[in-house]
Order: structure tokens, then sequence, then C-alpha cells
């Protein structure tokens, strides 16, 4: 799927999304600095596709989502997307090619592995969504938020109203969503909606510094974390309590655990390999 194209053909191949692989990491970077960032359809479909090689791909274990210029995001270009609300199959937005996955996740299906996020600048919309989809926030100090739908006389559908009264309680949620008003770092960080606060310019490394962190733990043992912790928030405690104690025998009698013991008793760095 692709948006309205560009006039100049030089512009229209440059990815809206940059993917480079370091290592088990993989850095998914928006690419549309003169528009801000601003989602357009091609966009939207790139960070699909990107999501979906991730997810699929056993070398890389975690993600880290950026933005290329100033701004993480203006959020929707509505002159692009607008025209499209409503074709999709289940009467919403189609952007979703074969293969990708909503990064939003709101579609039922969610990603095996972390996604880490940085965000400077202008963060609107979508991109508080996508940081509220993933699992760290890192902020730039200067940033700017915003869930402004409710001032362009549509709701968020992207996962806000899902996700922002569970992370940061219903009256911080409400607060800004019904209102579209704009908020700091420092608000972010108070309402738990990102984790750390950095100087500007230092987003980033620090995404990438915790997300290599990350992909240095046992990717089974990350893998489970994750699943447990969102069959609680998604089906209750009862339902994760009652799966840990098989989880716990599964991971136990992987080459992981065996790796990991053998790291502690000898005090030396632990290589997993996802087995």
């Amino acid at each position: 799927m692709t948006g309205t194209p560009d006039t100049n053909s030089d512009v229209a191949a440059e990815p809206r999304v940059l993917v480079e692989r370091r290592g088990s990491v993989l850095l998914l970077g928006l690419n549309r600095p003169d528009k801000r960032n601003a989602a357009d359809l091609r966009m939207l479909s790139e960070l699909a596709l990107a999501y979906g090689e991730f997810d699929r791909t056993p070398e890389l274990r975690v993600a880290v989502v950026h933005a290329v210029g100033d701004h993480f995001t203006a959020g929707l270009d509505l002159a692009d997307i607008a025209p499209a609300i409503g074709r999709g199959t289940d009467g919403g937005l189609d952007m979703v090619p074969e293969g990708g996955i909503n990064p939003w996740q709101v579609d039922g299906r969610t990603l095996s592995k972390p996604v880490v996020v940085a965000v400077q600048g202008t963060c609107l919309t979508l991109g508080i969504e996508l940081a509220l989809a993933s699992d760290i926030v890192v902020a730039a100090e200067s940033t700017r938020f915003g869930q402004v739908e409710v001032s362009r006389g549509i709701l968020p559908f992207g996962g806000a109203t899902l996700r922002f009264p569970r992370a940061v309680g219903w009256g911080n949620a409400m607060r800004w969503m019904l209102t579209g008003d704009m908020f700091d770092a420092a608000e972010a960080l108070r309402m738990g909606l990102v984790q750390e606060v950095v100087p500007d310019g230092d987003q980033l490394p620090r995404a990438i510094a915790l997300a290599e962190r990350i992909a240095a733990q046992a990717p089974l043992a990350v893998a489970a974390t994750l699943t447990n912790a969102r069959r609680a928030i998604r089906e209750g405690d009862a339902a994760a309590e009652a799966e840990l104690p098989a989880e716990l025998v599964r991971l136990a009698g992987s080459e992981d655990a065996r790796i990991g013991m053998a790291a502690f008793l000898s005090r030396t760095p632990a290589k997993f390999v996802g087995r």
C-alpha cells in the first residue's frame, strides 16, 4: 500500500522507515523529517512490514523505534490518510500489508519481542500510541506531547483509549485526551508514560543501550516475561498466575537456563542462544 505519490521521484524512492540491524537489535527510524515525520499511508505500511520482519527473524531480539530530524512525529498526515479511512475490511484504516504487523497492535496480534522507543521534539497522537504499545520509552527533555484527536474531530484509534488510562491512571489520561492540550516530558515522566528523560540528543543512544541490555538476556525468558505480563493485563491476574508453574518448568529445562546457571557459578557473562 502506498500513499499519495510524491512529485519528485527521488523523494518517492526515499524510504519512509529506515531499517538498520545492529547485532540482535533492529533500529527503525521514521524518515519524513521535512513533514515532522507525519505519517502517511506509505510510512504506516513500511513500519508494519518492518515490525513483521522483526517479529519473525530469530536473530533479532529487540527493536528500537526512533525518528530522523528534530521531531518524533506530528501525527497522521490527514491529507493523505483521511480519504482512506473507512475503506479497510473492518471499516477502519487498511494499513497492514501481507507479512506486516500493526505497530499499534490493536487488531488482536501482538509482538512477541520487546520494543524501546526514543522520542524527541513533537510527539503527537499516533506517536504517543506507538509509545503506549511499546515496552520502554526514553524522551528527550524538550519533547512536547499531545493526544489531540478531539481537536481534529476524531478519536484516538491507535490504542490510546485502551492503554493510556492503564498506563497513567484514568484522571491523568482523561486530562490530556479530552482537552487535546500539550504536555511536556516532565509530565510524561510523572505520569509514567515515559520511563526516562534524558538531555536532548541522548534519547537514541540511551534507547539503544537499554535495547542492547535486554538483548543480552535470555530470549526465551524475555519472551515469557512479556507474554505473562500481557496476559495479566488482557485476561486478568488469575489467568497469568495459572501459567506460571508450567512456564517456569519449561524455561528451567532450556539450554539458556543451563548457560545462565553456569555463568552465575563462574561469575562470567552469559551468552544466551535462545534455546
